[in-house]
């Protein structure tokens, strides 16, 4: 049976939906004022795998992933742009859905938008005021009372008198305690803004995740997914927010994926160290290179980025795809002693790491059976391969296809290569071998390797 770590409990825990069948399942999305980055592709990766391999079980699965696409960032940077901030949150969301494409993501059952959910937040703002929970400050806002919520700090393990202690949160006369977070911002000039009972004004970021989940999913769902970051404030305030408004448990299981680092580095813009993903893919082979590099470590800790990194993951794929190449893509039944192996993997809290041990252990049994011209042990072997990797998006490309690929930006086209073997194979036909071996270095030099076949044909592929 399927076991996930639960942050919630600290512990590994049975999975067993609320509704047999069936799973309901919130991620915090992406705030769209700039170009996604290599820890919201983490993220995205970490949770699509879930819901593949969930599905992939045999479960019915409700997926939502917001956006959220309003928020003192996008007000911030459409301003210092001089955009409107519409505009500019509908330009970043394209940019994000074309990068999502790029990664493999399979799109989420809903989509939904902060804008497109005012109306619901309000409505549990107002539960919140009427309850008690929320009040309004000196200045007008809508302010949730975090120490009327006793559970408060349980998600992240955080006392309330400790963080008062800290200093952390700077104290604003507007409200009964620091700890206290908006709920609505009262609209400032020039500011996007909705009506309200408290005024003209917009959310706060937390509590549109409240709103936007227990619409879609219900009061109570299954699984609540995000960045360890998002671990505090934003997800306990969430669970403030909906427990109090909704009185029920919320979500029964937490899951948070571990920070990317860069060279043994925090992933920081500070630090100049920050990678875009469109920046990063315009430098690969093929974008499962990176799905490749991020499953390769357990989603809950953290993962170190580099190019040698990233070059492992490459020549991994290289050679899970030439295992691939020249086995009968027809008739083959998977071997159910790997799959079994695999779904062990994956039921250990989506153990990657072995799942994908399994994986190259089914490609080393492919390439025996095709160096034995066991046609048929060959067929299932790559069936195995296919179906494992359908659940990890990985290798469903036709390995042909795949091997022809450039590294960033190829120095020579399919169709010059082509030529040059052309040319190669007149050379050697009149017999002018010096002309045959030049050929061949410059190929070489373009990264460009070639397999002497039987019968003159030369295969070849991209180093």
């Amino acid at each position: 049976m399927l076991k996930i770590h639960n942050s919630l409990t600290g512990k590994k825990q049975e999975f067993v939906p609320l509704v047999p069948g069936e799973v309901r399942m919130y991620v915090c999305g992406i705030t769209v004022y700039d170009y996604i980055h290599l820890g919201h592709a983490r993220m995205l990766l970490v949770f699509d795998l879930v819901q593949r391999y969930l599905r992939s079980s045999g479960l019915r699965v409700t997926f939502v992933r917001n956006i959220t696409d309003i928020d003192d960032k996008i007000i911030e940077r459409a301003a210092r742009n001089g955009e409107d901030w519409f505009e500019l949150a509908r330009r970043f969301t394209s940019l994000m859905h074309e990068d999502c494409a790029a990664l493999g993501l399979q799109l989420p059952d809903f989509e939904p938008r902060a804008t497109e959910f005012i109306g619901p937040i309000v409505a549990m703002i107002k539960t919140l005021v009427d309850k008690g929970y929320a009040y309004v400050g000196a200045n007008g806002d809508v302010l949730y009372s975090v120490r009327r919520f006793e559970d408060y700090g349980r998600l992240s393990g955080k006392k309330i008198d400790d963080l008062r202690a800290g200093a952390r949160v700077q104290v604003d006369d507007t409200k009964l305690d620091p700890l206290d977070f908006v709920l609505w911002k009262m609209a400032k000039p020039g500011e996007p803004s909705w009506d309200s009972p408290w005024g003209a004004g917009r959310p706060g970021w937390h509590i549109e995740c409240s709103a936007m989940s227990t619409s879609l999913l219900g009061s109570y769902f299954d699984l609540h997914g995000g960045g360890m970051d998002l671990k505090f404030p934003h997800h306990e305030n969430e669970i403030a927010q909906s427990c109090a408004a909704c009185e029920t448990p919320f979500v029964n299981i937490w899951m948070h994926n571990g920070f990317v680092r860069i060279n043994d580095e925090k992933m920081s813009k500070s630090l100049d160290n920050f990678f875009t993903v469109r920046d990063v893919l315009a430098t690969l082979r093929d974008p499962e290179v990176l799905r490749l590099f991020m499953l390769s470590s357990h989603y809950r800790g953290p993962i170190n980025y580099s190019a040698a990194q990233l070059t492992q993951a490459d020549e991994t794929l290289l050679g899970l795809y030439r295992a691939l190449d020249g086995a009968s893509p027809e008739g083959g039944v998977p071997i159910e002693t790997a799959i079994a192996q695999f779904q062990a993997a994956m039921d250990d809290d989506f153990n990657t790491p072995d799942a994908l041990a399994v994986v190259q252990g089914v490609a080393r049994e492919l390439n025996s059976a095709k160096a034995a011209r066991d046609d048929r042990l060959a067929a299932d072997a790559a069936a195995t391969l296919r179906a494992m990797g359908a659940v990890l998006g990985l290798l469903q490309q036709e390995s042909r296809v795949y091997l022809k690929r450039a590294v960033g930006a190829a120095s020579l086209s399919d169709d010059e290569i082509e030529g040059l073997l052309r040319s190669r194979r007149d050379a050697r036909a009149a017999k002018d071998f010096a002309e045959s071996d030049r050929i061949r270095s410059v190929l070489t030099d373009a990264g460009v390797v070639l397999e002497d076949k039987p019968g003159g044909i030369t295969a070849w592929r991209r180093a």
